[in-house]
Formats: C-alpha cells, structure tokens, sequence
C-alpha cells in the first residue's frame, strides 16, 4: 500500500464512522469584547461582563441585542475564515452601532443561502438591492465583510475600535519588527523608541514591505518584559537581583497558572475495601498546585503506583471544570471554580514525568513541561510543602500510618483502619474546598481562592488576566492525556500486550508502509492511545481525517479489565500452564472473581486487587461521563443544521452532604 496519506483513502459507510471523535484542541480565551458562539442556540454572543461568579458573565445576544447572565462552558470560539478570534473594542461600540451592523446582516441573510432563499447570482443582488433600498454593490461588500469571519461583528464600521486578535500587518514586516527589536533596541547602546522606529521604516524601505505605524512599532516595544528589557539594554545585574528566585520564591510565576506543580506521593493511611472493611494498603496522590495563589489545581488517586496515567489524569483534571466531580462525591454545597490551561508544567526528574507521551501531550496543547534543576529547592517547595500539609491533617484520620516511626509508637494503623477509598476521596475534597481553599495562607497573607479572583479580575492594585483558557473539546484532552503506543496494522487488526483489536476504521491502512531513509520499504506505524484503566478499548489516531477511533477488542468474551490485572493474570497463566491465549487468560479472570465473591476473610492483596477493580471501574464512568456529554454536544450540532426544534435542558438532581466534619487550621 503507497505510503502518502492523501493516497489512503478515508473509511467510508456507517460502521466506520459511528464511533469516531473529532479532535478539536481549540482553546476558548474569554476576554470583554469577545464574539463568542453558544453550543445549545448556536447563536452569537458579545462577552460584556464578567461577573464575581467565575462561571458566569453577561453576553449579549447579537440577534436581539438584549443581555443574559450565562455560564461561560456554554460557549465556543467564533472566529475568522483564518482562524483568528473576532474582538471588538467595547468602549466604542455603541448600541446604536451594533443595531446598524445589525441591520446590515438582515438585508443580506438572503443571499448567504439557505433553505427558502432564492436570490442567486447577479440579479439575486440586483433583487435585494431593490428590496432594501442600497446598491448591489453595497451588498456585495457586506457579504465579503460577513464571509470573512462569519460574523456579525465583522459589519461594524471599520473606523471604530476594531481588532482581530493577532496583528494585521504583513508577516514579513512582523517579523521585521521583531528582529530591529532584537538587535537593534536591545542593546547596549539603548536606542530611544523614535530612533527605533525610523529604524524599522529604513528595513522596510529597503526590503520592499509597506511601513506599519509608528503605534503598532510602540506597542510591539511595550509589551517586552522588563526582565528582557533591562538585560538586553546592558543592566542584567539588575535584572538578576529583581528576578533570579530566592530560597522559597518561583520565579516568573506571577499570575494564575503561569506554573503549576505536580509530584507524587504515598498517602500516609491504611484503606479498606467497601466490601469486607478489611485492610487492604496504601494509596498514592497525584497533586498540582498553583504557584501564584496556592489554589490546588487538580489531583488523582490511585490504588496503582504513580505512572504517566496519574500524571495524565491529574493534569487533564486540572484543565477542565470540576462542577461534575463534586456532584459524584455528594458534595454540593461547595464549589472548586479552578479550570483552565497552565503555561508550564513544573515537575520533578522521576521517569514518569520524562515520558514521550507525556512531553506529546503537553506540545499538543502548548503547555511547556519544566524539570526541577539540581540543588534548586525553590523550584520545588510549593507542592512539598502542599503534601506535607495534606499528610498532616490525613494524620488525624482512623488508620493513619504517620509519617514516621517515632510518630506512629504503639499505634496499630491496620487495626483502627475504617476508610474506603471512596470515603477518602470525598474528605479530600471536602478538604480542599471547605478548608484549605478558604484558609489564610502565610506565604501570600490571604486565602487561595483570594489571590486566584485577584489574579483573574484584579483588585485595583494588580490587573487580572481574565478567565483562563478552557479546552472546547474535553474528550480530546482527556485522549490526548492518555498514554500512547505505535503500532502496525495487520490483516487481523493491531496487536497490543498480546491481546487483538480490530475495527473496520483499520480496513485502509492494513500493511501500509513508508520509506526508511533507505530506498526501502518498512511497515508503517500508527499512534494508538490506551487507557490502562480499561484495556477493553483503545483509540486509533486516523492520519487522514484526523479523528480518534474507538477499537473494541476482537475477543468481545473477555471482560473489561485493567492492564495490572491482565498482566497479572498473564503472568499466572503462563506459570500454571507454559503458554498464554485468550481463553486461558478468561478462564483464570473467572476463577479469581469466584475466589474474591466466595471468601469472607479473603487476603489482604485479593481484596486490594478487588479494590483497583472496582476503583478503576469508578475512574471510567467519570470519562465515560465526559464521552457522553460530547456525543450529545455532537448529536444536537447535527440535529441544529436540519432543524431548529428546541434542545432539552439537563439537570443535576440535589445531592445531600453529611457535613459533620472538622478540620484543624492550618499553620
């Protein structure tokens, strides 16, 4: 099979195509001014206001031009044809400007097209011009000017305070900008900004670019950091003093989600299963932080040891919203409004961290991922400092193993062992939200979720940077987060860890090849995303169309299982028997679950490995959650192109909290 991929064709029919996911790794930037359109009325929206409510913010709907309170996740990015998002400047766009671009939308809706229009080519112009009393050729700008973004606000009048998100100037001369900063106004002999800018018009002149204004070259000037500033223009001792990190301080972290921690760690307490209450270990927790404001970003918890799944995991639960994981824990009377994309990832030099498909992921979605130098113990206080507290008030708690022997005396943590993993999950977030959220941390003398508003929305003395960047998509990040793997296509589909996937989503890429650098031909392989969680699935990264799709395990008689427990019974198999196949491998997955079912006093690794099972079951139906959302979203946006019936509204049922808890301050 050729090796080019517009030479592969595309999976054709229905079997095909009903289960795949479209990749959108878009980001929404909500920002006053912003067009914006709402997945449920597939209408266009000006952000006008954001309100205490993090969630929420006031739009106005440009078909009717009235104002709504609404939830900011409603809404996707409107952009233009070159994928630049449309804003305007609301400080000079009056109500009467946008009832005029308004009014020039509705006399050219007919010619856009659409069912029950009828005005085509030049005399469909001439028709209309007539009807709405302007020329043809007026008609014919505006409809160049909607096209041009598919927006309304593109029908303002261009003398008034319009932007696009990106500068508008010739790349080459942006570029050209750029370099006579470089090495030209960053430099020793500190050029005035005058002088700068007859620089950039003599490059211009003679490189045959037309000259950008004298404001667009300022501006370019005054967005440098001062840290650049000084040390380009001879004064790096300065700058080293005012920004090299001292003991205790990160550096460059100053706003929200300029760096986020994460590390790992065992949680000092013994579980038990919530079947038999019996003891049955440890746990570990992924946890990240926000080195601006001490918020805690996001987290996983595992009976597994810490892998570049809990990584995974933990940084996509820290980018998306967390109203739904509150609601499955029962804790409703409490909120967690901390979503969004970091700028860097700073981690440790564990192997986990230093994945391939982690460091993929991250370049995927434009996070830089940052290792702790050597002997730099401020590049990594912040979340040992987190966990230390954690582990502190998980001290107080029945079955706690403390954090040392001389701590722990004559205490017998297996003994007065009483928590499930579930019931731990929910006191942390109970923790996190109720308590350590809400207290005055003595580093920045307020509480976390004080200094993230203050981040966000400024409080007169430092400048907010709005709400963060959130993923359009949720299923694309989560499988992106996911670890991958590169494999061949064969006749029978792709094999992984011994076990056969097939879907007809393969058909076109079975035995495909690509050069070698050789003059030969080598099997080409193809990414595959894994959920260790659940091996009964994996996802097919399709090349050609660009989508994820779903791969069902051709053996539909194995149950769903993780890879330990595979593994695991891989292992048993082989040892029992000298070799290894499916029926053996679902033989030896039935005997163990009679063992677990029919033991009253089963040991302590059967019911942990129990435990895993069912923990890893729980952890699916939480992404199966957000894999049913975005099949609904997908389902309406289909329905909305044929019909304009009205979508149901969902709602979540009220779920009661035992709020008998109480915390110790912390230091």
């Amino acid at each position: 099979m050729n090796n080019d991929e517009d030479d592969i064709k595309a999976p054709v029919g229905i079997e095909a195509q009903s289960h795949f996911t479209p990749i959108k790794r878009d980001y929404i930037q909500m920002v006053i001014g912003g067009l914006y359109i709402n997945k449920k009325d597939k209408k266009e929206y000006l952000l006008v206001e954001f309100l205490d409510d993090i969630n929420q913010a006031v739009f106005k709907d440009l078909s009717t031009l009235s104002n709504h309170v609404l939830s900011v996740h409603d809404f996707e990015n409107s952009v233009s044809k070159g994928n630049v998002s449309v804003i305007v400047d609301l400080n000079e766009i009056s109500d009467k400007d946008w009832q005029k671009a308004q009014r020039k939308y509705l006399a050219i809706k007919p010619l856009l097209g659409g069912v029950g229009f009828d005005y085509n080519g030049v005399k469909g112009y001439e028709k209309r011009a007539k009807e709405v009393g302007v020329s043809s050729r007026t008609l014919r700008r505006w409809v160049e000017q909607y096209q041009s973004t598919d927006s309304i606000g593109s029908l303002l009048d261009r003398k008034r305070g319009w932007s696009e998100g990106k500068s508008r100037i010739e790349p080459e001369a942006d570029y050209l900008i750029n370099e006579v900063i470089d090495d030209f106004y960053l430099t020793i002999q500190r050029p005035t900004v005058q002088a700068t800018i007859r620089e950039v018009n003599r490059r211009c002149f003679k490189a045959g670019y037309e000259k950008p204004s004298p404001n667009t070259i300022r501006k370019r000037i005054h967005e440098i950091s001062e840290e650049k500033l000084l040390k380009g223009r001879g004064q790096r001792k300065r700058a080293k003093q005012k920004f090299t990190a001292k003991a205790g301080q990160f550096p460059n972290a100053n706003y929200p989600l300029s760096v986020i921690q994460i590390d790992h760690t065992p949680i000092d307490i013994i579980l038990v299963d919530d079947k038999y209450r019996k003891p049955i270990g440890r746990p570990y927790l992924t946890v990240a932080i926000d080195v601006y404001s001490r918020v805690i970003t996001g987290y996983y918890i595992s009976l597994d040891a810490p892998s570049v799944t809990s990584v995974g995991m933990c940084i996509a639960r820290s980018i998306l919203k967390k109203d739904e994981l509150l609601t499955s824990f029962g804790i409703h009377d409490a909120t967690w409004d901390v979503f969004g994309k970091p700028t860097k990832i700073h981690v440790d030099n564990g192997s986990d961290f230093r994945a391939e498909s982690l460091k993929k992921s991250c370049a995927f979605h434009g996070i830089d991922i940052e290792f702790r130098p050597l002997a730099r113990p401020e590049y990594g206080g912040h979340i040992e400092r987190l966990i230390g507290t954690l582990m502190k008030q998980v001290h107080g708690l029945p079955g706690t193993t403390f954090s040392n022997i001389k701590e722990k005396d004559e205490y017998n943590s297996e003994k007065h062992a009483s928590l499930t993993l579930h019931e731990l999950e929910t006191w942390l977030l109970t923790y996190i939200t109720k308590v350590y959220h809400e207290t005055i941390h003595s580093s920045i003398g307020r509480t976390p979720n004080e200094q993230w508003r203050i981040g966000l929305f400024g409080d007169g003395y430092e400048t907010g940077i709005g709400i963060p960047a959130v993923p359009e998509n949720a299923q694309t990040l989560m499988l992106d987060f996911m670890p991958s793997i590169e494999r061949t296509i064969q006749r029978n589909g792709v094999t992984i860890d011994g076990l056969q996937y097939y879907d007809a989503s393969l058909n076109n890429f079975i035995n495909a090849t690509e050069n070698d650098g050789s003059n030969s031909k080598a099997k080409r392989k193809f990414i595959f995303r894994l959920d260790p969680r659940d091996i009964s699935n994996i996802w097919f990264y399709d090349p050609v169309l660009k989508h994820y799709f779903n791969i069902p395990l051709a053996n539909q008689a194995l149950p769903a299982m993780s890879l330990w427990e595979y593994k695991t019974l891989k292992n048993k198999v082989r040892e029992q028997s000298g070799t290894v196949n499916e029926a053996l491998i679902y033989q030896a997955w039935e005997d163990m679950q009679s063992l677990v079912e029919s033991s009253q006093q089963a040991t302590k690794s059967l019911r942990r490995q129990e435990q895993r099972r069912k923990s890893h079951k729980k952890s699916q139906k939480a992404y199966e959650g957000l894999r049913q959302e975005d099949k609904a979203q997908e389902l309406l946006d289909k329905a909305s192109i044929t019909t304009e019936g009205k979508k149901a509204d969902t709602s979540t049922s009220d779920i009661d909290l035992d709020d008998d808890l109480f915390y110790e301050d912390i230091d």
